[in-house]
C-alpha cells in the first residue's frame, strides 16, 4: 500500500517533490497506463486548474452537485437499498425502477474521491467514509453485491443481459480505485478485490458462468484495477470479457421487463472487437466497450486490436457523430443509427455517451500520442457533455438533441428535453459529477521528452521534467500564455496541441516570433528551459460558418455558428417571434458581443437573417416555384448563445443547424 501523502493538492500529487519525481508517482486520475505499457503518453504527473471557466464549472460541481448528491440518492432510495442489503433484520424491499441502482452511488462515491484529491474537506471526507462503510456491510461474505438481487430480485447471474451486475462491479472498482489515490486508504479497495475475486470464481470457460454481461463496463474497471493492485488476475479477466464478446452470448436478450429483442448488434455481441467494421447499437455500451478495449491494448501491445479501435473509432466520428460531439442518433434502444444518419430534433444524444467518448478518445491519445483523440474531446467536453450539465449544477439534460420545437412531441420523464432535477434512470447526474470532479487527468500528458498539453485551462501543469503554469482565458479569447517555473538541465519539448479547427495562430518564445509549424497537430517546443521562460500561443478565433457533410440529409441546406472550441445556437429567448421560418444571410458578417451579464458570462454571435412569413394557402402546405418567390419575409437581427448554455433560461424553441439562403 502506498504512503498516504501528507500534503495532497488540487490533483492530489505530492507537492513536496519536484517535477521529475512526481512523473512516476501519480496518485490520483482514472487512467494511469502500467510502467511496461504500450502508452506512447501517460497522464501528467501535476495538473491544477485554478481559475477560468472549467475552475468555475468545476467549482459548481464542488460546492452543488457532489455536496448535494447524497440527498438526491437518498430520496431515490439508493442508499437505503444498501441499509437493507446491510441489515439482515431490516425490512428488505428494493427501492427503484432498475436492477442497476447501486451504480448511481459508485459513481457518485468516485466523483466524492477525486474532488477529495482536489481539496480535502471534512464534510466530504466524513460523507464518503460512511458511503464506504455502508458498501463495505452490505457486501456478501463470498464478495458478491448487488442489492437487487440480494433483496429478492432473482438468482445472482441470471439475468445477463439487463442485470447489469458485471456494469455495477465495474463502477465500484473505479469508485474503488479513486478512492484510493485519493486518499492512500484501502478499505473500498478491498472491497472491489473481494468482489473481483467472486467474479473470477464465476465467469470463464468451464465454469458457471460463460457469458458476458449486456452493458460493458467492467472491462475497463478491471484494468484499472490490475492497474492498482498489480494482480494481473485483473487483467486476464478484463481479457477473457473482451475476447468473449462477438460470440452471441447476448443474442436473444429478452430477460425480464423486456417483450423484444433488441437483436446482437444492440448489445456489440454480433461480432468480435477485432473484426467489427463499424460502431453499432447502444451508443454508451459500444463506448465503454471501446475504451476498456483501448485498455486492454495499451496494458497487452496488442497492434490487431489496437487497428480495431482506431478503424471504429474513425467509424464513430466520420459518419455518426454530431457537431457537438454528441453521439446516438435514435431514441429507440439509444443507438447509434446509419451513417450520417444525424437529425437534429430527435438526436438522442445521451449524455452518458458523451462522457464515454471522452473515456475512449482519452485512452487512445494516450496509446497513440496522436492529437486527433484531443480534438474530439475538447469538442465533446464544451457541447455535448457540458449542455448535459445545468449552470446550477441541479438541473441535468438526459438527451442533448440540436434542435427543439415548441410543444414538439417529446417522451415523458427521462428522454425529454428538459432540464430536470434527477431522473428515474440517474445514470447520467452522477457521471458528470465524477467527470468534472476528474477533469484536470484528460487535459496534459508526459513522456521522456517533456510535457503535451491537450487542452487549455488557466492553473498549473508539470511533467517529463517541466513545471510550467498557464494563464488563458479561453474559450473566449484565443491567448495562451505558459511561463515555465521549473525545468531540469538539458531541452525538453514543450508540446501545445493545435486545434484542429485553427485555421491562423501565432507562437512567441520569450516573446520572439517563431515559425514552427504543426507536426501532426503539435505544435513542438524544444530548448533548455531556464524558469521565467514563456512560450505564447495565440489562437485565431474568428466566427466560422460550418456546412454538414452533404450526405447529413436531414440538415442539408444548413449551417451551423461556431467559434473556437464553442458550437453556437439559436434560443427563442432571444430571438422575439420564434425560431421558424428564419434562415441566414450568407452576404454578410458576423458579429461578437460580450455578455459578462448573461449565462455565467459568454460571448454571444449575432447574425443578420430574415424571417420568412408564413404562407395563407389554404388546406395545401406546398409552393410551386413561383409562389415560393412571393414568399414575404422580414430582416431580422439574430443572436446566437454556447449550445452548452442552452435551457438554462427557458423551455423554448432551440436550434444549431439554420437554413441559409
Amino acid at each position: 500500500m502506498r504512503r498516504r501523502p501528507s500534503v495532497i493538492g488540487v490533483s492530489g500529487y505530492y507537492h513536496s517533490r519536484p517535477p521529475e519525481a512526481q512523473l512516476h508517482t501519480p496518485l490520483t486520475g482514472p487512467v494511469h497506463p502500467s510502467a511496461n505499457s504500450a502508452a506512447v503518453h501517460r497522464p501528467a504527473s501535476v495538473v491544477r486548474i485554478t481559475d477560468g471557466f472549467w475552475a468555475t464549472r468545476r467549482r459548481t460541481n464542488a460546492e452543488v452537485s457532489i455536496t448535494e448528491g447524497p440527498e438526491r440518492l437518498e430520496e431515490a432510495g439508493n442508499l437505503a437499498n444498501l441499509r437493507a442489503a446491510a441489515d439482515p433484520g431490516a425490512a428488505r424491499a428494493f427501492s427503484g425502477d432498475f436492477q442497476f441502482q447501486d451504480s448511481d452511488v459508485y459513481k457518485w462515491l468516485e466523483a466524492a474521491c477525486w474532488q477529495l484529491a482536489d481539496a480535502p474537506e471534512s464534510g466530504l471526507a466524513d460523507e464518503v467514509a460512511r458511503t464506504v462503510r455502508l458498501v463495505a456491510a452490505a457486501q456478501m461474505e463470498n464478495g458478491y453485491l448487488q442489492t437487487y438481487y440480494q433483496l429478492g430480485g432473482g438468482e445472482p447471474w441470471t439475468e445477463l443481459g439487463w442485470g447489469h451486475e458485471l456494469y455495477c462491479a465495474g463502477h465500484l472498482m473505479q469508485a474503488a480505485v479513486a478512492h484510493h489515490r485519493a486518499t492512500g486508504s484501502r478499505e473500498l479497495l478491498d472491497v472491489a478485490d473481494r468482489f473481483a475475486d467472486h467474479i473470477e470464481s464465476v465467469f470463464g470457460p468451464g465454469k458457471r458462468v460463460d457469458g458476458v454481461c449486456g452493458h460493458p463496463e467492467v472491462e475497463t474497471a478491471l484494468v484499472e484495477l490490475y492497474r492498482a493492485t498489480d494482480d494481473k488476475r485483473y487483467l486476464e479477466l478484463a481479457r477473457y470479457f473482451l475476447e468473449r464478446r462477438g460470440h452471441g452470448a447476448l443474442a436473444s436478450g429478452a430477460d425480464r421487463g423486456h417483450d423484444r429483442d433488441p437483436g446482437a448488434e444492440y448489445w456489440q455481441d454480433h461480432a468480435p472487437v477485432r473484426e467489427a467494421q463499424e460502431v453499432t447499437g447502444h451508443a454508451v455500451r459500444q463506448l465503454y466497450l471501446l475504451a476498456g478495449a483501448a485498455d486492454l491494448a495499451t496494458e497487452t501491445g496488442d497492434v490487431r486490436l489496437r487497428q480495431a479501435l482506431e478503424r471504429l473509432w474513425t467509424d464513430a466520428v466520420s459518419t455518426k457523430t454530431y457537431l457537438t460531439g454528441g453521439v446516438g442518433s435514435r431514441h429507440d434502444w439509444e443507438s447509434f443509427g446509419d451513417a450520417y444518419e444525424l437529425p437534429s430534433d430527435r438526436a438522442y444524444t445521451e449524455t452518458c455517451a458523451a462522457i464515454a467518448s471522452v473515456h475512449f478518445s482519452w485512452r487512445m491519445a494516450l496509446l497513440t500520442g496522436e492529437t486527433r483523440y484531443s480534438d474530439l474531446i475538447e469538442r465533446t467536453l464544451y457541447n455535448g457533455f457540458l449542455a448535459g450539465v445545468g449552470l446550477d449544477g441541479r438541473t441535468w439534460l438526459y438527451v442533448n438533441p440540436l434542435q427543439r420545437r415548441v410543444g414538439s412531441h417529446e417522451r415523458p420523464g427521462d428522454q425529454t428535453a428538459q432540464r430536470t432535477p434527477w431522473f428515474r434512470c440517474a445514470c447520467c447526474p452522477p457521471n458528470a459529477m465524477r467527470l468534472l470532479a476528474s477533469l484536470p487527468h484528460y487535459f496534459a500528458s508526459a513522456d521522456d521528452s517533456g510535457l503535451q498539453l491537450h487542452q487549455y485551462a488557466t492553473g498549473e501543469y508539470a511533467g517529463g521534467g517541466l513545471a510550467v503554469r498557464v494563464a488563458t482565458e479561453y474559450p473566449w479569447h484565443g491567448t495562451v500564455t505558459v511561463t515555465v517555473d521549473d525545468a531540469p538541465a538539458g531541452a525538453r519539448t514543450l508540446a501545445l496541441r493545435l486545434p484542429a479547427w485553427c485555421a491562423q495562430f501565432q507562437l512567441a518564445v520569450n516573446e520572439a516570433p517563431v515559425r514552427e509549424q504543426p507536426e501532426h497537430g503539435w505544435l513542438r517546443v524544444t530548448r533548455t528551459f531556464q524558469p521565467g521562460d514563456t512560450v505564447r500561443l495565440e489562437l485565431a478565433l474568428p466566427v466560422r460558418r460550418t456546412h454538414p457533410h452533404p450526405y447529413v440529409d436531414a440538415v442539408r441546406g444548413c449551417v451551423a455558428l461556431e467559434r473556437g472550441p464553442l458550437v453556437y445556437c439559436l434560443e427563442e429567448v432571444d430571438n422575439a417571434g420564434g425560431l421558424d421560418g428564419v434562415v441566414l444571410d450568407a452576404s454578410t458578417a458576423p458579429t461578437v458581443r460580450e455578455r459578462p451579464d448573461l449565462l455565467g458570462g459568454v460571448a454571444t454571435v449575432v447574425v443578420s437573417g430574415r424571417r420568412l412569413a408564413p404562407d395563407a394557402t389554404g388546406w395545401w402546405p406546398y409552393l410551386t416555384d413561383a409562389a415560393h418567390t412571393r414568399r414575404a419575409d422580414e430582416a431580422v437581427e439574430l443572436t446566437a448563445v454556447p449550445y452548452y448554455a442552452w435551457a438554462n433560461r427557458s423551455d423554448g424553441a432551440m436550434r444549431v443547424w439554420i437554413p441559409q439562403q
